[in-house]
């Protein structure tokens, strides 16, 4: 693709092409294609003016690799119809200026040109949806809201002759409606936008069996992708090999795993517990993207934090005094204007439109570093929080761990140990796991699977025979304890050898006796010191780490990370347990794991975060999932949380201040009506413009300027 660079900055650079040479399918094609590369972090085109944004990370890309993505687009991907089916084209919009002065220009039109029998037919038409409105509220047992207000001073302002106020009125209002549409419409289009920048990944088989990974928005219908134990299925489609059991009750509410084989259809977002399918894309992977977002917008508005509610409360509660002022004033006053000054100003519109927008603002500061949160209660929920609890391997410490030792037992070879250790942990993506089956492929050991069936003991260990021989690989707990495997004095010389330096030991099992013990080393992460120091600093009182290891283990590294209270040697059921029981104390606890043993915790906390590393059914299971640099961005989401909280109460007190402000005024005879109304919306559109700015930035205490 051919084009001229215009403007050139560090990480960001804008270039122009033939306006001609893109349609809008074409554009979003491109804005697309680049905006998954590696590295590259924003992307626009503009059709209109003919030219390219793409901001990029310095780090990773230079201004000339950067360029190369969009140089290497010609018509082999432009005029390609598959790709260009799978991307949708904005849809047009016009802006906000032209809705407005079209207004505007109507309602002056028709008041002075038009005849007066004339005006007061329209004046009727335009009024009686809104007048309706108000009825059917009345009808539903909705009598104090803010419909009824509308309808009731518009009624007042017809029927008393006086037109032009209630023509006015029926502007201003209208004029209202747009402008907290295009708000809302904007928080919306700002937070889809920035979850769109996340991009999934999946294996897809080629005509040659070859696996590559590829984007879930560049899946069509009839690929082949490969979903294993532990991850989440990308698409609906058919099972055309393999067998599976798949949790389905995010789909289906099943609370048993169903039996999948060939020929068997599959859902998007259901989990695969054991076993290995391929399957055949029903729908595009991009439509599947774009529902996951509409979900999770749409699932933000379910998921209320608490001050939105009791926001929406209050403004309800009011609505009812805005009829007894109203009532009030014309019995005192006899005066009809009077009185509909105080039914057109409100708190019912401003409280019910700024509180979600706060919390749609939050969700996109979140998502612009690479957070998703599944909805606005666990933002607050997490600002509430005073007790946050620490799985400790893949979480505190990195999520890369690496073999140091190999040390055998009795008559076996360390090459042995590692080979059948490594054969039996690549069925399972945890951290350590991962650990044995690199470790096994840097020292080029072949495992091939010879083994009976694999059985995941979860929080203990691995178990499955050879030959008829038993093969055990976990925790000391699941060796020594479960299976009985009697512990030699030259076992426990290793063990203590290795209490005092933190690092993880496997334990590996054949028959009746133990084989191996594999020394991993699993540094702490450095981001965790600062996170534990700055959750302390944010309020939260009780930090604690549960964890699987040894005494020793865990004493060592809670002490490196800043964490005064640990559990060791736990099972899933002691971290749920603890939380309950923190819970039951009245306090709120937050869960941080990665593992599939941590999805029970997961779910029993008040706020449930899965690191970016995470197994999928931590993922899926998780109120909140971390992007992939550990743990660096969980003192900002609550500090986030903090600041939602604090806007949503401030945006309140400025509604009740101005409104009541408006209402007095409006008594005094300071302000007509229409003046009142004018405001009042004005006020509205203010507070909603400032509920959308950042929740975080550079101002005192992460607040944003």
């Amino acid at each position: 693709m051919d084009f001229k660079i215009v403007h050139s900055l560090p990480n960001r650079v804008r270039v122009r092409y033939n306006r001609g040479l893109l349609n809008a399918r074409q554009a979003s094609l491109v804005q697309m294609l680049i905006a998954f590369q590696d590295g590259i972090t924003n992307v626009e085109v503009n059709t209109v003016s003919g030219s390219v944004l793409i901001e990029y990370d310095g780090k990773q890309l230079g201004e000339f690799e950067a360029l190369a993505f969009l140089k290497a687009i010609d018509d082999k991907y432009l005029k390609n119809e598959e790709l260009l089916r799978q991307v949708t084209v904005p849809a047009a919009q016009e802006s906000l200026a032209s809705l407005i002065i079209s207004m505007v220009v109507e309602f002056y039109v028709k008041r002075f040109l038009l005849p007066l029998p004339v005006r007061k037919i329209l004046s009727l038409l335009n009024l009686a949806p809104r007048i309706l409105k108000g009825a059917k509220s009345i009808c539903t047992g909705k009598v104090f809201s803010a419909d009824t207000l509308d309808a009731t001073a518009l009624a007042l302002s017809y029927a008393t002759g006086d037109l032009n106020t209630a023509g006015s009125i029926a502007l201003l209002l209208n004029m209202g409606d747009t402008l907290e549409d295009y708000t809302k419409r904007k928080s919306y289009d700002s937070l889809a936008s920035s979850l769109l920048t996340t991009d999934e990944m999946v294996q897809v088989v080629q005509d040659d069996g070859e696996e590559v990974a590829v984007s879930v928005s560049l899946l069509k219908a009839g690929d082949i992708v490969i979903s294993r134990a532990g991850s989440v299925i990308p698409v609906d489609g058919m099972v055309v090999s393999g067998e599976a059991m798949v949790n389905q009750a995010s789909m289906t509410g099943e609370s048993l795993p169903v039996h999948k084989e060939k020929d068997s259809s599959v859902f998007a977002s259901t989990i695969v517990e054991e076993g290995e399918i391929r399957i055949q894309v029903k729908q595009a992977g991009g439509e599947t993207k774009v529902n996951k977002i509409v979900a999770l917008i749409d699932q933000s508005q379910e998921l209320k934090a608490a001050s939105q509610v009791r926001a929406e409360r209050i403004a309800d509660r009011l609505v009812r005094y805005n009829f007894l002022l109203a009532g009030l004033t014309y019995l005192v006053t006899r005066n009809f204007t009077k009185a509909a000054s105080t039914l057109l100003v409100d708190y019912s519109c401003a409280m019910k439109l700024s509180a979600p927008i706060c919390v749609l603002s939050a969700m996109r500061d979140s998502a612009k570093k690479g957070i998703m949160a599944k909805g606005g209660k666990y933002l607050e929920e997490l600002a509430k929080a005073d007790v946050v609890v620490f799985d400790k391997t893949g979480t505190l410490t990195e999520s890369t761990p690496k073999v140091t030792n190999v040390i055998p037992f009795g008559k076996h070879k360390e090459e042995e140990v590692l080979k059948l250790a490594a054969c039996l942990e690549e069925h399972f993506p945890h951290s350590l796991a991962r650990a044995v089956v690199k470790e096994a492929a840097d020292r080029g050991i072949d495992h091939m699977e010879e083994h009976a069936k694999v059985e995941y003991v979860l929080a203990h260990g691995i178990a499955s025979s050879l030959d008829g021989t038993k093969l055990r690989i976990g925790s000391a707990h699941f060796i020594f304890d479960d299976e009985k495997i009697k512990k030699t004095k030259e076992a426990q010389k290793v063990i203590d050898e290795y209490a005092e330096t933190g690092s993880s030991l496997l334990y590996f099992s054949i028959g009746n006796s133990l084989a191996g013990i594999i020394v991993i080393q699993d540094p702490i992460r450095d981001e965790s010191v600062r996170a534990v120091a700055e959750l302390k600093r944010l309020g939260v009182k009780k930090i604690v780490m549960i964890t699987g290891d040894g005494e020793n283990t865990a004493r060592i590294i809670a002490k490196k990370s800043g964490i005064d209270e640990y559990i060791s040697q736990a099972l899933p059921d002691t971290k749920v347990e603890f939380i309950k029981k923190m819970q039951a104390e009245g306090h709120k606890v937050v869960m941080v794991g990665d593992g599939i043993n941590d999805a029970p915790a997961l779910s029993a906390a008040d706020v449930g975060i899965a690191m970016g590393a995470a197994s999928q059914i931590a993922a899926q299971t998780a109120d909140i999932i971390l992007p992939d640099d550990g743990l660096s961005s969980l003192p900002e989401l609550r500090q986030i949380g903090l600041n939602l909280m604090s806007r949503i109460s401030g945006n309140n007190a400025a509604i009740v201040a101005i409104n009541t402000t408006l209402i007095a005024l409006g008594l005094a005879g300071v302000v007509s009506s229409s003046t009142a109304a004018l405001f009042h919306n004005s006020s509205t559109v203010a507070i909603s413009m400032n509920a959308m700015r950042p929740l975080i930035g550079s101002g005192k205490n992460g607040e944003a300027n």
